[in-house]
């Protein structure tokens, strides 16, 4: 598939114009080696993918980083700026004195000089030390939201990303943060699938104009912490049947069809390409009123943290 034939939406809330592809590569924690996430990235370029989602946690910044530059050489792309690269701030670095270093630090991973989206991953700051994840209750300190956006804003107005948002934030902290912001979030990347639809905070980013991206869209079979409720789903199975497509594209075409974005992870070259051919069809009536009856169930839970008791504020 030609990457010009993925949608894109703006990005509104920012004072830049953003134009980002409406799915993108995921890529999360995983036993792949480095030089093994450098290939597929490299063979998503050429299926079409234009958007790549990473993080500091990831350790995929790097491999990101070269696959790039090896896309460049190979004139797969002609330039940098045909690509939309998102990465995030993570929960040790939540402090305003370490969001520039931080974005400097993954700028420097990628080999890159700016970012098109910097998020904060999660609303904790954790205290510097040797903590293993999740983390335990005495390692989280407290997290100063506005410092940190106002870092965040900075970043934005110094060039070295372009956008910037937010990741697993709940209606009462995007209302808090919307009350001293002076950059509005562009983006709340949240986990949001058929069984997992996120209602109340799908109608609440879409009344502020923030752009949800879906993570986990089909649940992250495999992951320690995904879960098969998605490609287990009779009711979906179903509508795949009907359609003559794949479980995972009825998933990821309903995630489309609500507006919202998402990042999908597969290194598998034809999974890979499945993933984007979902632009050219449509759910009926009956598809939406089967998919409403789907049992939800959460399962990000309380990760990166062992209990955090007002990290999803009663909304999940």
């Amino acid at each position: 598939m030609c990457s010009s034939k993925v949608p894109h939406v703006v990005l509104e809330s920012s004072s830049n114009c953003c134009n980002m592809p409406v799915i993108g590569l995921g890529t999360a924690p995983s036993p792949s080696t480095t030089d093994a996430v450098r290939v597929a990235i490299l063979e998503a370029i050429k299926l079409g993918y234009r958007h790549f989602d990473t993080a500091s946690l990831y350790g995929s910044e790097h491999p990101l980083g070269e696959a790039i530059a090896e896309a460049l050489q190979l004139g797969l792309i002609k330039s940098r700026d045909e690509l939309f690269i998102t990465s995030k701030l993570w929960c040790t670095d939540n402090f305003p004195h370490l969001v520039f270093h931080a974005l400097q630090k993954t700028l420097e991973s990628l080999k890159l000089e700016y970012l098109d989206l910097y998020l904060i991953h999660w609303p904790i700051a954790v205290k510097p030390g040797n903590w293993n994840i999740p983390y335990p209750e005495e390692a989280l300190t407290t997290f100063d939201l506005k410092g940190v956006w106002q870092a965040m804003e900075e970043c934005q107005k110094l060039g070295l990303t372009k956008c910037i948002g937010v990741s697993n934030f709940s209606c009462k902290k995007l209302e808090n943060l919307l009350s001293f912001a002076s950059i509005p979030p562009s983006v709340n990347q949240v986990e949001l699938n058929p069984t997992w639809q996120q209602k109340k905070l799908r109608a609440y980013c879409q009344e502020k104009g923030i752009i949800i991206t879906a993570y986990s869209p089909l649940g992250a079979p495999g992951a320690i912490w995904g879960s098969n409720n998605v490609m287990d789903n009779q009711l979906l199975k179903e509508i795949a049947v009907t359609h003559g497509k794949s479980l995972a594209q009825v998933s990821l075409r309903w995630l489309y069809e609500i507006g919202v974005t998402i990042a999908v992870k597969s290194y598998n070259k034809e999974r890979m390409k499945q993933n984007l051919e979902i632009f050219d069809w449509s759910l009926t009536k009956n598809d939406y009123e089967k998919i409403d009856q789907i049992e939800q169930q959460q399962i990000t839970n309380n990760r990166p943290a062992k209990f955090i008791e007002d990290l999803w504020d009663g909304e999940n």
